[in-house]
């Protein structure tokens, strides 16, 4: 029997309800609602509008349950790092935006009480400006904390908002810098030297866990008054290695989009000194799996070059673009997608210029080179992290998957297969929604077995296309 589950997807640029229908031997998604998300300048510092998100999430449900009444379930997923701060259950403004610059004060807060090494020893997550960890010591320098009841990640908050349960899915707290690489608890020690609440922090809980029915008024709201709300990978990467089409388990994955995460799985995290000093990241994955990788800074270069031009009173066609970029046969530039730079918003072209002056290299003269120039150093950035990844894991890798919207640009996969020296299997384009509902069908109980297996539906639904290398 196929069953209809909806899958919740918040992205760092859009956000979209899909519904999944799920049966043996059949996976098909259907979108219900797209919706655009970005930073809102408020009072001079960068927040997202999460509130509104809600908005569209309801909306978006609303759609679903006109489809589907018999909707099984739903789950939420969100990109990482950022949080709201409640009190008494109200949100007490709206969450700040990673890329704000108030962090800055709480990296050396943190830096001052424990040492970077030990950090990681505990932590595993890799230095990133604005990890959890230092927006929250950030958030106490400024006494926000104060009369602050809870703290919790997007995901968690959206499923609050829905259910009244606060609760924090492990593979997206594994994200925040506070949670023990060991035990996969809170790591209570860090916090308290880092002198943070303990009270703030919400229960722990696993992918693929029943959290409750929705609050009345939400049950009213969507017209769905019976429907189920669970945990899956809320972070948006751990629902999309669930969706990675391998048929064994010698593949390495680049989950591409704003941000490009790019490793490979593991039973046990690796926290060595080397790891620590290439800046790798041990994440939690659903069942255990440990996702070990480096965040590369992803499409974000591109669709702010793009926003500018559009600024400018421009109109781009993508593909036009990338197709320009595809013929471009001159020299190619490379430079670092990772230089602290590229983060903030603004005038991205002005600062790849900047970077290759500085270094006496040539700087693209046509729209054509810029874009091929930041696909080569992209895919590049690509190959020398699983490059990286195999040396420090020592596990064998013989296929990279490309999933996410990066798998549909034609040009970055067959440039990150040449790069790679390794055959590139693009798609699924929407991985982190495929991976939301299959772990949802499987708490339902509509399919079960290992990740292995749900990989196997994916791989069957969802023919990945084969890029191999050249030249």
């Amino acid at each position: 029997m196929v069953k209809a589950v909806a899958a919740v997807d918040l992205g760092a640029t859009s956000g979209r309800v899909m519904l999944g229908y799920v049966g043996h031997n059949e996976l098909r998604l259907t979108p219900v609602a797209r919706f655009p998300n970005g930073p809102v300048a408020l009072d001079g510092e960068l927040h997202w509008n999460v509130s509104g998100l809600f908005e569209h999430v309801l909306a978006g449900l609303a759609s679903a349950g006109k489809q589907e009444p018999d909707l099984a379930s739903v789950a939420v997923d969100s990109w990482a790092i950022d949080y709201g701060l409640l009190r008494s259950g109200t949100l007490q403004g709206e969450p700040f935006h990673y890329r704000d610059e108030r962090v800055t004060a709480g990296i050396v807060d943190v830096h001052e009480r424990i040492a970077p090494s030990a950090l990681y020893t505990a932590t595993g997550l890799q230095h990133l400006p604005f990890n959890t960890v230092y927006q929250l010591a950030a958030d106490r320098l400024a006494r926000r904390l104060q009369n602050v009841d809870q703290f919790l990640l997007i995901p968690d908050l959206i499923t609050f908002w829905l259910t009244g349960q606060a609760q924090a899915e492990r593979t997206n707290a594994s994200t925040t810098g506070l949670l023990n690489v060991g035990t996969g608890e809170w790591d209570w020690q860090l916090i308290e030297q880092l002198q943070l609440p303990r009270s703030i922090f919400a229960p722990l809980i696993d992918a693929g866990s029943a959290v409750g029915g929705l609050l009345p008024a939400v049950a009213e709201r969507v017209g769905l008054p019976s429907l189920e709300v669970s945990t899956v990978g809320s972070h948006d990467t751990a629902s999309a290695v669930v969706a990675v089409p391998a048929v064994d388990e010698d593949f390495a994955y680049i989950s591409s989009g704003t941000w490009s995460l790019v490793g490979v799985e593991l039973p046990s995290p690796v926290t060595s000194e080397a790891s620590r000093q290439a800046n790798f990241t041990n994440e939690g994955g659903v069942d255990g799996r440990v996702r070990y990788l480096r965040n590369v800074m992803g499409l974000w270069m591109l669709s702010e070059s793009i926003r500018g031009w559009e600024q400018q009173g421009e109109t781009i066609v993508l593909a036009d673009l990338l197709a320009a970029a595809a013929a471009y046969d001159g020299p190619v530039a490379l430079f670092d997608p990772d230089d602290a730079r590229f983060l903030p918003p603004g005038d991205m072209p002005a600062r790849i210029s900047e970077w290759l002056t500085e270094r006496g290299l040539a700087v693209p003269t046509s729209r054509a080179a810029l874009v091929r120039s930041m696909l080569e150093s992209l895919a590049e950035a690509y190959a020398t992290t699983i490059r990286q990844a195999v040396e420090l894991t020592g596990k064998r890798v013989t296929v990279v998957h490309l999933l996410g919207g990066g798998s549909q640009n034609e040009l970055l996969c067959q440039l990150t297969a040449n790069r790679c020296g390794l055959p590139v299997m693009a798609g699924p384009a929407e991985a982190t929604a495929i991976g939301n509902v299959l772990i949802q069908a499987r708490a339902q109980g509509i399919i079960d077995g290992s990740l292995e297996s749900l990989r196997a539906i994916v791989a069957a639904a969802f023919a990945p296309k084969r890029y191999l290398p050249r030249g």
